[in-house]
């Protein structure tokens, strides 16, 4: 009799429980868009990146329902600086990146904040934001690539972005500054069959770099420099080129990840 009971019990609530149990999800999916784009404050150029986690960083965190919540998963710019999430649902969110570039939120060794030019959005439909930024360095073609004997002979130019002084003056006051984070740490040349040719899409046989200890590169600094590819590409090949140039500073501040500055792809037949 005691197990008719519990069976009878167990019935019961099954079946107060059965209609929300098969009852299909009627939240609607999110689709609202964010596009968004990174351009160099003096000049309104595109900051060049890479596809994937040495790129420019986009970070959302939703703030509908307060300041201590936890951001959305981080997304990557596209390498022409461009970004675009079309699965949001709709919400206010604060929008950083972080990239080869000043940082935008800056903090002295005591958290006090100094800076935040994070932008916060009303997201409803689609929403447009714009950053404009100071670059780490300017990359850029002196003439186009040109292949000799199955290389890849490239002539470029690397400028600073912000000056020294104006480096100092906002990334000492967050604490443990040192003089050579400005400092040019290496050249890259990346060799790749697709056009998002960069660290995440190279093809290790050719691509090649040039490293500089300490400040060795600064007599460098908008003189014309001439890197190679490795190895020797077979005739007949289509591939992309690009070089970057990066600084002996990480962002975020800690990370550990030093960010490239780049310029543009170019497509070349190895003949």
């Amino acid at each position: 009799m005691k197990n008719i009971l519990i069976y009878l019990a167990i019935v019961a609530l099954f079946s107060l429980n059965s209609c929300s149990m098969f009852e299909l999800d009627n939240y609607d999916l999110p689709d609202e868009t964010l596009i968004g784009e990174v351009v160099d404050v003096e000049t309104g150029q595109p900051i060049l990146t890479d596809q994937g986690s040495e790129g420019i960083r986009v970070r959302l965190t939703e703030v509908s329902w307060g300041e201590n919540v936890v951001p959305n998963p981080d997304f990557f710019c596209m390498p022409d600086g461009t970004f675009q999430n079309t699965k949001l649902f709709a919400g206010t969110y604060n929008v950083r990146i972080d990239g080869p570039f000043i940082p935008l939120i800056r903090e002295d060794d005591r958290g006090v904040p100094i800076a935040d030019d994070t932008q916060t959005i009303d997201l409803n439909g689609q929403a447009n934001v714009r950053f404009e930024v100071q670059p780490f360095l300017n990359v850029e073609w002196v003439k186009e690539p040109e292949v000799i004997n199955g290389k890849v002979r490239a002539q470029v130019r690397v400028t600073r972005g912000v000056t020294e002084e104006d480096f100092r003056a906002k990334i000492e006051p967050m604490g443990g500054y040192s003089n050579s984070f400005t400092n040019v740490t290496d050249i890259q040349l990346f060799v790749s069959y697709s056009s998002t040719v960069g660290y995440r899409a190279r093809d290790e046989r050719w691509s090649s770099q040039m490293e500089f200890s300490g400040a060795s590169f600064n007599s460098m600094l908008g003189e014309t420099i001439t890197i190679e590819s490795n190895g020797t590409i077979p005739e007949g090949r289509m591939v992309f080129v690009r070089a970057a140039a990066r600084i002996n500073y990480d962002t975020p501040r800690g990370s550990g990840t030093r960010r490239w500055n780049y310029n543009e792809p170019r497509q070349v037949l190895v003949y």
